[in-house]
């Protein structure tokens, strides 16, 4: 239950427009709702700001739409990552207005929400780095930032993020995404006063290890103000400059 629709089955029951009996068969799944595979946590929004997320990988496609349309039921926005072509269909058989964010691998339902937080730039070092990017973009919009894409601007050719200077400087929150040796993410951290979100992808040769050494690189960046997340974890890294922009949204 979204904390919108919370308010507006208090305000019905002090108003006499719906009973007791009523509203506490509603309120019985706000903290959870047992699918047996599943438990999903209904009251995530009204704790957190954001509703639970569908991470995809390791269940079915039953098991994924079933999730959806639960949390679709329930009011909340629904965002499901890592989405298989077949979990994405088993999705939209249930729910056809569902938004496909193919770039992202990932499924929304519910509207865009008005960009009403403050401003999240995402940075992708290389176009390989673009999926992890746009996982972390997606997320930060459904939270409410307002969100630039600055893409395949790594450090091999250093004018590239340079010339996006001013729209980093105007930024709230920096998300970085980047493999190989994981450098630009301390090249940001020098040009900005934010927070940079680093992100490393496991993207490179062999001896980047699946994201490793960039990961190792960005936890030993001598630029104060980033902080990593999990390799390939964009919805983390969107995540936190989302909870970023929303305070800067809220004081502005």
């Amino acid at each position: 239950m979204t904390p919108a629709r919370l308010e507006k089955l208090l305000k019905d029951l002090a108003a006499g427009r719906r009973s007791v009996a009523s509203a506490m068969k509603q309120l019985r799944e706000l903290p959870a709702e047992d699918l047996d595979f599943a438990q999903i946590d209904h009251h995530r929004e009204l704790r957190c700001g954001f509703p639970e997320v569908i991470f995809c990988p390791g269940k079915t496609p039953e098991q994924v739409a079933r999730i959806a349309e639960r949390m679709a039921r329930a009011g909340s926005t629904v965002l499901a990552t890592r989405a298989s072509a077949e979990q994405i269909r088993a999705v939209r058989r249930k729910l056809p207005r569902a938004r496909v964010e193919a770039a992202a691998r990932a499924v929304v339902i519910g509207p865009r929400p008005e960009a009403a937080g403050g401003r999240v730039t995402v940075v992708s070092a290389g176009t390989s780095d673009i999926p992890v990017a746009e996982e972390a973009r997606v997320t930060a919009e459904l939270m409410g930032a307002r969100v630039t894409a600055a893409y395949d601007a790594g450090v091999a050719g250093l004018h590239r993020i340079l010339s996006r200077r001013k729209e980093l400087a105007e930024s709230d929150a920096v998300v970085v995404t980047a493999g190989m040796e994981g450098a630009l993410a301390s090249v940001v951290g020098g040009l900005v006063s934010c927070p940079v979100i680093a992100c490393p992808t496991s993207i490179g040769y062999g001896a980047s290890f699946g994201g490793v050494a960039a990961l190792l690189a960005m936890l030993n960046s001598c630029c104060p103000g980033v902080s990593v997340v999990n390799i390939d974890d964009g919805f983390g890294a969107g995540y936190v400059a989302g909870l970023i922009a929303r305070r800067a949204g809220n004081k502005a």
